[in-house]
């Protein structure tokens, strides 16, 4: 039986499973943003072996050479793992699971000015859990809209299977995976206020457009969890975690997915 609601409405949840995403604002305070930011901005002056590896001295040809995607600072950083199981987030996770969600990813953008977009794509083609679903929460640590590269959904695409990808167009792609909309469904712009946390679902189809600004970032906290009953995950997102940190081991996933088992599928969303 599913829990029953703690902090969503029921027009809330029923926006989430209609379209597949849902905008919840004041999950975080303002000081919380402004602890993300000082974390992060400190972390952008480091390298950080497989983890975030920027090219100090990068030329502007490709900004983000100088500022790639921090992936899993959970694993290297209490701030940001402290952050990954924010109460308030784990909450409206709870409502949509109707059970506990565990945390399986966290991840830093900053966007720069200029820098390219990411095709669009699934989430759960990479997490790979089963049963269930992965759902993303996308934190705005910037405000984000068309001009500086902001999310783009596919609504209604929660139940749209999860496909094979295509290449990406990679002059405006920083990944190299594609995934075509189904017929009449088109990709709308995510308008989010600074501090928003847009929640979706793994087969949502979702990516950004490039940067188009000349002096705003675009950065956003990005984590994605599992529903408690998950049994399997793609190997690269273990160890999971519960809201008291302790670590979950569910069993790797090993299914080749819909590309078969020659596809890299440990690609790192």
């Amino acid at each position: 039986m599913s829990k029953t609601l703690k902090v969503l409405t029921e027009e809330q949840k029923k926006q989430f499973t209609a379209n597949g995403y849902l905008i919840v604002k004041d999950l975080f305070s303002v000081e919380d943003i402004r602890v993300i930011e000082n974390t992060f901005e400190a972390i952008s002056h480091t390298t950080v072996p497989g983890y975030f590896e920027p090219k100090l001295d990068a030329d502007a040809d490709d900004p983000l050479k100088r500022y790639p995607r921090v992936m899993h600072p959970h694993r290297f950083n209490e701030t940001a793992k402290n952050y990954m199981l924010h109460k308030p987030v784990l909450d409206v996770l709870s409502d949509l699971y109707g059970e506990e969600a565990l945390a399986a990813q966290s991840m830093f953008y900053y966007k720069p000015p200029g820098s390219r977009g990411q095709a669009l794509h699934q989430d759960n083609f990479y997490l790979q859990v089963e049963p269930g679903n992965c759902i993303a929460a996308w934190t705005a640590i910037d405000a984000a809209n068309m001009d500086n590269g902001g999310l783009l959904v596919v609504p209604r695409t929660s139940d749209y299977e999860i496909s094979c990808p295509e290449l990406a167009d990679a002059s405006e792609s920083f990944t190299t995976h594609y995934v075509k909309p189904p017929k009449d469904e088109k990709a709308i712009p995510a308008i989010m206020d600074k501090g928003d946390v847009l929640f979706f679902n793994g087969n949502l189809i979702h990516g950004s457009y490039r940067n188009k600004t000349k002096d705003q970032f675009r950065r956003a906290f990005i984590c994605h969890y599992a529903n408690a009953s998950a049994t399997h995950i793609n190997t690269h997102y273990r160890p999971l975690f519960r809201a008291d940190g302790t670590a979950v081991d569910l069993e790797s996933n090993t299914d080749g997915g819909p590309c078969g088992i020659e596809f890299d599928m440990a690609y790192p969303h």
